[in-house]
């Protein structure tokens, strides 16, 4: 997540940077330097702040089953955290998951798959020309 993509989620999570830090668990001055790309955003807080995201644009259209959408099989299904947990659509947050056939190694790895997914593109692109 780049410092535009960060500063444009805070704002539309209607926070300010002491409140998102909070959120986080960091400081302001890390929220700071994240905005201003002085510091890269790290791995932990890029999902903590698409898990707010997601959970503020919560609609039915983003509910959908990741498994639904991708019509995995039984196997599958039963070998991936997301249907163990019943969290099909926050799967791109859950780490061990069966994307794409394998688990990813890593959570850049798991978000190069997500990131083209038709399960995460909705959170990421909500309307054409404004995406995250």
């Amino acid at each position: 997540m780049d410092r535009e993509k960060f500063l444009r989620t805070r704002k539309e999570l209607g926070k300010t940077q002491k409140q998102l830090a909070q959120l986080l668990g960091t400081s302001l001055k890390a929220v700071h330097s994240y905005e201003q790309g002085w510091r890269s955003v790290p791995v932990h807080v890029e999902r903590q702040v698409l898990f707010l995201l997601s959970m503020k644009r919560r609609t039915s259209k983003h509910h959908k089953s990741c498994w639904t959408t991708k019509k995995c099989d039984l196997e599958r299904k039963k070998m991936c955290p997301a249907w163990e947990f019943q969290a099909g659509h926050l799967c791109w947050f859950i780490n061990g998951t069966i994307c794409e056939g394998t688990v990813q190694r890593d959570w850049d790895e798991k978000m190069s798959t997500c990131r083209s997914c038709e399960v995460l593109q909705p959170l990421l692109n909500p309307e054409e020309g404004h995406p995250l």
